[in-house]
Parts: C-alpha cells; structure tokens; sequence
C-alpha cells in the first residue's frame, strides 16, 4: 500500500455518470489502477453476518423481508442469547472470518436492546475478532456504549441517492441516516456504509449514490455495494434485474471514488456467476460477507468462494 498517494477527490454526480460511460476496459483499467496503489489486488477481507434479531421491522423499506409490513415469509424471531451469537462467531473464525457482524432488525434499539447487545460484543472481541454492529438509527450516547464495548465498526447504509430515496422508503428520511453516521464517527467508531443497486433506480441515481458515499469526511471504511435481491412479497419484488455488467461498472466506480475503503460484495452474490464476481475483483472489490446467509437471505457456501479464491489465486487479509 502506497502511504504517498493523494487523497480522495470529490466529484460531482456529472464527473461520476462519466466514469460510468466509460468505455469498459478503460474503466476497469482505472479502478484496478487506482486499487493497486492502496491494496494488494490479491488480498481480500472475510466477513460474516448474523441476523442476532429478526423479522418484525416496523419500517417500510421495499427491498426488505424484514418489514412487518409484507408477508414474506420471514418467521421473527426474538434476539438471540449470547451462547448462540458466541457459537455462530466461533464457526465463522474457523471457516477464515476477520470480521463479524450482526444484524437486528430495529428501527432503532431501546437502551434494554442494546444491553445484551453489548455483551454480545465484548465477548466476541473477546475471541479475536473484528465486531460490527447493524442495529437502525442511533440516539445520542448509544454509538459511545458500543464503542466503549469494544465494537470496531457500525454499519448504516444510506441505500440510494438522496432523490430516488421516497421511491424506496418513507418511514425515515435521508437526514435520519445521516445523523446516525454523524453520532458513529463523533464516538471514534468506524463506519461501513454503502447502498444497494438494481432497485429501479437510474444510472443517473446510482451516481447518485456513490457522490453521496465519497462526500461522507472521512471517507467509510467499509463500502457494501449490494444487488437486490428480490423477494417475494416485498414491494420490490418483479423489478427488472440490472445487467451484470453494469453492477461491475458500480464496483468500478466506487472504488476509483473511494481509493482506501474496502467495497465489499454483499447482498446478491449468490446470484452472480464466478465469472462476474471476478470482474468485481479486478475492478476493486475487496472485501465480501463469507457464509451461507445474509440476515435472511442466502449468500455463496463457503466451499464455493474457497474454489473461487483458489481459481483466482486471492487469498484472505
């Protein structure tokens, strides 16, 4: 990694959609220019997430099988005991996990939620693993308890750009999102932050999204770039699926934006061929959750990416 290469530039929405109208080669060429002088291209982090309370979400996110909203399919459950989330983070390191994450789906936790979460964290940074914690929005002191827990990083996503956000959800508003992140970094936290493609949004609104992340001072850590995955029963559900090629584009773009963040393949990997997600690779992914669910929905069994690593000679940070 290059310590002397310059910091990140902000661009416009304008700059942004012209990366994207790239032709494609110059445009990978780009990102994988711009990785190389931050990461080794072969090295990729390994995390792990585990849903600690699902179903039952009082919020109206049309991608989400969690709302209590839609009926689809999703049995809640109440937050699990520590020994469960402990049993979970010890699978996870064995299979190479660095980092664990866990998902509850709040709208945003009471302080008697959170007690037992941060027991869940001491214990498993207690294990010698990174924690990141997705629990909704935050009121003030709650970010400083769970870095005082020892949590490294809380993810909040911003989803979409800000114009195309009412499409999506209408129980909480852009600036809702934006305070949470504000009250992550004032604690010292690290922030994991990105958004979610192929929702119906414009390539335009995709640009959008990205302008969004890359202005966040600093830049996040960790930038989740995930596909929809489309579940029946959620509003969502029957949109037209973005072309392959154009989510690599997204991975492109994110990364020449965000030079020293982590963009991690998320949701909607299982749906990718091998072939894809090595384009997601070489155009500056380096990071993915490792494991065989997403909160509720599948993700790659660990057998398959260890064939992938193997064929594309990476190997875990």
């Amino acid at each position: 990694m290059n310590d002397m290469t310059p910091p990140a530039v902000r661009r416009s929405v304008a700059d942004i959609e012209a990366l994207f109208a790239l032709p494609f080669a110059d445009l990978l060429f780009q990102a994988q220019t711009v990785h190389r002088a931050h990461f080794d291209p072969n090295r990729v982090q390994l995390s792990t997430l585990l849903s600690i309370k699902t179903g039952g979400c009082p919020e109206d996110c049309g991608y989400c099988p969690q709302s209590a909203r839609y009926d689809a399919g999703v049995e809640n459950q109440g937050l699990l005991d520590l020994d469960a989330v402990l049993a979970a983070a010890r699978a996870a390191k064995a299979a190479g996990a660095q980092r664990f994450c866990m998902g509850a789906a709040w709208r945003g936790p009471k302080q008697r939620d959170l007690e037992p979460v941060l027991d869940m964290v001491r214990s498993v940074r207690a294990l010698g693993l990174e924690t990141c914690a997705t629990l909704g929005m935050l009121k003030d002191g709650q970010a400083e308890q769970l870095k005082a827990a020892g949590l490294d990083y809380y993810n909040h996503n911003l989803d979409t750009a800000p114009e195309f956000y009412g499409e999506i959800i209408t129980t909480r508003d852009y600036q809702d999102r934006l305070d949470t992140l504000e009250r992550v970094r004032h604690a010292g936290l690290h922030v994991c932050c990105g958004g979610i493609v192929g929702m119906g949004e414009s390539r335009t609104q995709r640009a959008g999204l990205i302008a969004q992340l890359a202005s966040l001072d600093p830049q996040p850590e960790s930038v989740p770039i995930n596909l929809l995955v489309q579940v029946e029963g959620t509003p969502l559900a029957g949109t037209e699926a973005l072309d392959p090629l154009e989510f690599v584009r997204t991975v492109a773009v994110a990364r020449i934006c965000m030079p020293q963040s982590f963009v991690r393949l998320s949701a909607g990997r299982q749906q990718m061929s091998d072939a894809v997600q090595a384009l997601c690779f070489l155009a500056g992914a380096n990071s993915i959750f490792y494991g065989e669910k997403l909160l509720t929905t599948g993700n790659p069994a660990w057998e398959r990416d260890q064939r992938l690593f193997e064929t594309l000679g990476l190997t875990p940070l």
